[in-house]
């Protein structure tokens, strides 16, 4: 039978703070950080596939999915500050440690997470989530650094195309050897929170803080060097946002990372839960005693 999944809220900072959660809180914990432009609503099926045997916690980022969306004036919203109510979020749950699955705009949030104290972090799992320059293709990629670079109407255009339904439908069924197996419910639902008024200058905001990410590659290189925390990468190969090359990349400091590259994109687990969660599952059980 499948572990039951609770839907909660938390005030963080004043903030509310939807999350999904699900398994035995004395169990290991893992935490589901999600990218852009979903919500945990991509986890929705690796919740309870985990939930008999770990703690399994996944937040919707400020901004994002059921959680609250200030205003620019009333919120920054940059990965600094994402971060920080991440991890008062696990403060309140008393999550000291857990591993991490980290996907697109989850792994700056998880990378931050482990550089603020590295013990925690048991294992980290990342999905098409990158920490090597490798990983970003050409075009997505010059258009975001152009835009965060210089702010103008012109810069601009690229990023709010990539706020469109046709975009969002993109990046769900791109790079999928079997677009079919990709449920329409998944974009119609995206689609729906990035058109809600004021949702289009967040996202903005957050393309233009992303080189801070990028910034941040040293330490995160040299903490992996550092603890050689276990790695599993599952990573849709057909990705044209974060290329396999991102994947391989973890290998330059984490010699034993396990690495596996699927036939989908950007958002692998709607075409490979099973074989994602059978990844995740022998490596954890392997990793984590």
């Amino acid at each position: 039978m499948a572990s039951a999944v609770h839907h909660r809220t938390a005030t963080v900072d004043g903030l509310r703070v939807f999350y999904r959660e699900a398994g035995d809180p004395k169990a290991p914990a893992v935490l589901l950080l999600h990218g852009f432009p979903t919500s945990s609503h991509m986890f929705r099926h690796l919740v309870p596939a985990l939930a008999d045997q770990y703690h399994v916690i996944a937040p919707d980022h400020v901004g994002f999915g059921q959680s609250a969306m200030p205003t620019l004036q009333e919120f920054a919203y940059t990965f600094d500050a994402l971060t920080k109510v991440t991890s008062g979020l696990l403060q309140q749950l008393g999550i000291d440690r857990f591993a991490m699955y980290v996907q697109d705009y989850g792994a700056p949030i998880g990378w931050r997470l482990a550089l603020q104290d590295p013990d925690r972090i048991t294992a980290i799992i990342t999905q098409n989530g990158n920490a090597y320059e490798e990983g970003f293709v050409k075009p997505f990629w010059d258009g975001v650094f152009a835009y965060a670079k210089t702010p103008n109407p012109d810069t601009e255009a690229p990023m709010r195309a990539a706020l469109t339904p046709e975009i969002t439908r993109w990046q769900y069924v791109n790079g999928v050897a079997d677009p079919s197996l990709v449920s329409p419910d998944n974009w119609v639902h995206d689609q729906a929170l990035l058109d809600r008024p004021g949702n289009d200058e967040i996202q903005l905001q957050l393309f233009r803080d992303y080189p801070s990410n990028v910034d941040l590659y040293p330490q995160v290189h040299q903490y992996f060097r550092d603890s050689q925390v276990p790695l599993l990468a599952v990573w849709g190969a057909g990705d044209e946002i974060f290329g396999p090359a991102g994947a391989g990349a973890f290998r330059q400091d984490l010699p034993d990372a396990e690495i596996h590259l699927l036939e989908s994109g950007h958002f692998a687990l709607e075409s490979h839960l099973e074989t994602i969660t059978t990844h995740i599952r022998a490596f954890l059980a392997r990793v984590i005693a």
